[in-house]
């Protein structure tokens, strides 16, 4: 079996049980699992010098929309709430087609390798002109990272009281059966999985109540997860109780959307008694916190979830909502936003790092990542504290949310190197952003 030795890091964060970080600490990765965490390892293969490093987890992230990586800072939608958004947007989106939705999810997929992400959802809910869910899986496994894309739908259009122009929805039994269709095509449930699948109807205003119900049913017949954006903002909140005559947690228990095998996005408006029954039923949570302020949301309760238990992920939302993909930014913006909301002892570093890696991986479902220890998977980031960011810095591990790098110098996925010297690996990177910028710029015509 190949090994790598990680040898020799400043400190190495194994967000274990006791969550131990080990000064001059070495990781031994065997078969793409963590063989070893402690010091003075050796090794017959590859030794990577760790001098002058923090190493940590591999960052999860858990709600994203990748191909909005071609519509950063479009005009008309830099300063609208989230539903004036969509209304700009949609008709945008409703011009991609295939190559659009592969090349966006390459660049998306890049920049969050290069930000620390080994391990990100997607939810894709929109398939114009023939794009397809393969279309991202196809890029995520170019790019190298574990993922865990999501079928999601739209059903209801602008003329049946929707939010989505009708070019955009689908019909609820084709969305059911191209569902059936990429589970048996893709999920695959076995420890240290590469690819697992979840459906995700979009949200309370662009599907119905029985897709909602029908997509539940299915994905516990297929055993997989669901996803979905709930209490995202007041207007989201209004909407439920005008439509459905409760509040979206009340909405989303009706319909058989809680449990440890549901994550809801967002969450910003969950109250009390929606946060209690999120700890009863084990139900996650992917917080964003950049967008939510992009979008004027609000702030999450993220102390609240945290004190009551719900699991709890980061999220950094779609890029033309957000407008970046930096996940290490969004574990700084967390940390800030409950400090504004809460004061300076709301949350520490290692708390909101914990969120970044732990939070996500129970929250996708995932035991066998989110820490440094052995037998779980050998995803893991090296992050180079010896520049310019964190210098002067006191302690390297709160650096790294505190003042910086916001970049890894190095990124293993199950063992294999996908970010080297903070460049990419995996694809000509530069190839695939000049072809971005020619995607987007046609789309702005």
């Amino acid at each position: 079996m190949s090994e790598v030795l990680i040898r020799g890091a400043e400190v190495v964060v194994t967000m274990d049980g006791a969550r131990r970080e080990i000064a001059g600490g070495d990781v031994l990765v065997r078969g793409g699992v963590i063989a070893a965490v402690g010091q003075g390892l050796t090794s017959a293969g590859r030794v990577v010098e760790a001098k002058g490093c923090v190493v940590t987890p591999g960052l999860v992230n858990t709600h994203h929309h990748l191909y909005q990586t071609l519509t950063r800072a479009v005009p008309g939608g830099q300063d609208a709430l989230l539903f004036g958004w969509l209304k700009t947007l949609y008709p945008i989106w409703g011009r991609f087609g295939p190559e659009e939705i592969f090349v966006s999810a390459q660049v998306g997929l890049a920049e969050l390798a290069l930000s620390g992400c080994t391990l990100t959802s997607d939810h894709l809910y929109l398939y114009p002109n023939g794009a397809r869910l393969d279309d991202t899986i196809a890029a995520a496994r170019e790019v190298g990272l574990r993922f865990h894309p999501t079928r999601g739908a739209m059903s209801i259009g602008e003329s049946a009281g929707g939010l989505p122009p009708d070019a955009l929805v689908e019909r609820e039994a084709a969305i059911l059966e191209d569902s059936i269709r990429v589970v048996d095509a893709f999920h695959d449930a076995s420890e240290g999985s590469m690819l697992r699948v979840g459906l995700a109807p979009c949200s309370p205003f662009s599907v119905s109540r029985d897709l909602m119900r029908e997509a539940a049913l299915l994905a516990r017949d297929k055993r997989v997860m669901l996803h979905t954006h709930l209490a995202e903002n007041d207007e989201d909140v209004a909407y439920s109780l005008a439509q459905f005559g409760c509040r979206p947690g009340q909405y989303a228990e009706d319909l058989g959307w809680t449990g440890p095998d549901v994550w809801h996005a967002h969450c910003v408006k969950l109250d009390a008694g929606e946060i209690s029954l999120f700890a009863r039923s084990r139900t996650g949570v992917a917080h964003c916190p950049c967008s939510n302020c992009r979008l004027g949301s609000g702030i999450a309760p993220l102390r609240a979830m945290r004190d009551a238990r719900v699991p709890v992920g980061l999220g950094v939302d779609g890029s033309a909502s957000n407008d970046a993909g930096n996940l290490i930014g969004e574990a700084r913006q967390a940390m800030l936003l409950q400090r504004v909301a809460r004061g300076a002892d709301a949350m520490s570093v290692r708390e909101a790092l914990e969120v970044a890696t732990l939070g996500g991986a129970e929250v996708l479902g995932r035991p066998d990542c989110g820490s440094l220890e052995p037998g779980k998977r050998a995803d893991l980031a090296i992050w180079d504290v010896s520049g310019i960011e964190a210098a002067g810095a006191w302690d390297p591990v709160a650096a790294l949310l505190l003042c910086g790098p916001t970049r890894v110098r190095d990124l293993f996925v199950e063992g294999r190197q996908v970010v080297g010297d903070g460049q990419m690996r995996t694809l000509d990177l530069p190839r695939v952003i000049e072809r971005q910028r020619q995607l987007a710029r046609a789309l702005a015509l």
